[in-house]
């Protein structure tokens, strides 16, 4: 199979790369060669430009593109109108942030999306990401109709992940003592390996699927995940669960200093249970947690040394933090 990856230098992208490689699927990478320059040079046919304005370097034809890297609909439009006559189908990888909120749980793929009141916003932000992803899913199903498959993962983890969004968590149980842990030990949260993602994605394509599809984890308590870090590692790692009150008194941020969390209330009441079903039933299948912590820890081991969490708290806060938590 002939496959068009716009990206595919950064995590998913560069796992979706080594899957479909090892398939023996002939596979074309356009991007700007911003991002490990040179990264699959040897196992994929480069073509480097900027997707808003060199698009007309792209002049093959392809079986399948599969778009990792689309955030703005206005230049999203102009790849799907492009590729239009030269690509059979179009896969999108959005987010579940599309979605309105989180208010119930078990949302599937048929809840509303986020709305903006002005649509040529283009400023990425935490208000805008999701509706803007949104209007890039309709895009591509305006331009390519049934040959539009749409992709929402969740939290995405596992080996080179550029935002240690869930990387945090391995990394500081492996350093052992007392941890401070947001909410309680039977808090959820729903992740997806990158390769399972991958894995997914491929499948989809050799079954010629299309719709959209919820792609992340089943939901799993935070515990679990710790404690599976502290076996994998054999730290002496002590969680000191910090309530909610705590946590918003002090002003310690879910997602950013307390990553893979959300407090399931109100608007986020159901972001831990998003409905996967029809993913499931598509063929979505699950690394063991285990198998991928122990492969963040090996890769962890390939960074330089004193690279500094992009997410997570700092030392000297978390020790602040445990010292008041103590206390109080």
């Amino acid at each position: 199979m002939k496959i068009l990856i716009l990206g595919g230098t950064r995590f998913v992208g560069r796992h979706i790369v080594t899957l479909a490689r090892a398939m023996r699927h002939e596979l074309t990478l356009f991007n700007r060669n911003q991002s490990t320059p040179g990264l699959f040079r040897r196992i994929a046919t480069p073509i480097h430009g900027d997707r808003e304005t060199d698009l007309d370097k792209l002049q093959g034809e392809w079986d399948v593109v599969i778009d990792t890297c689309g955030y703005l609909p206005r230049i999203v439009k102009k790849s799907a109108e492009f590729l239009k006559d030269r690509v059979g189908r179009y896969v999108f990888i959005s987010s579940i942030s599309v979605y309105a909120d989180f208010k119930r749980n078990g949302i599937d793929e048929s809840y509303p999306v986020g709305k903006l009141q002005n649509e040529s916003v283009e400023e990425i932000t935490g208000e805008t990401y999701g509706p803007l992803k949104a209007l890039c899913e309709k895009t591509v199903q305006d331009v390519y109709g049934a040959e539009a498959i749409i992709i929402r993962p969740g939290l995405i983890v596992g080996p080179h992940d550029p935002t240690d969004r869930f990387t945090y968590w391995p990394v500081r149980i492996a350093r052992g003592g007392d941890i401070l842990a947001p909410d309680r030990a039977d808090a959820m949260t729903q992740i997806i390996d990158a390769r399972d993602l991958a894995f997914f994605i491929n499948n989809i394509i050799l079954k010629s699927g299309t719709g959209t599809f919820n792609v992340t984890g089943n939901p799993i308590t935070l515990n679990t995940i710790f404690e599976t870090c502290k076996r994998v590692s054999k730290s002496d790692a002590r969680f000191k669960w910090a309530p909610v009150e705590f946590l918003e008194k002090h002003h310690v941020e879910p997602w950013s200093d307390m990553p893979a969390w959300l407090p399931e209330t109100g608007e986020n009441a159901g972001v831990s249970n998003v409905d996967i079903s029809r993913a499931l039933n598509a063929g979505l299948t699950f690394t063991p947690l285990a198998q991928t912590i122990k492969d963040i820890y090996e890769w962890e081991t390939e960074r330089p040394a004193g690279s500094e969490l992009k997410a997570g708290l700092k030392p000297e806060r978390e020790k602040e933090l445990l010292e008041l938590l103590r206390v109080q």
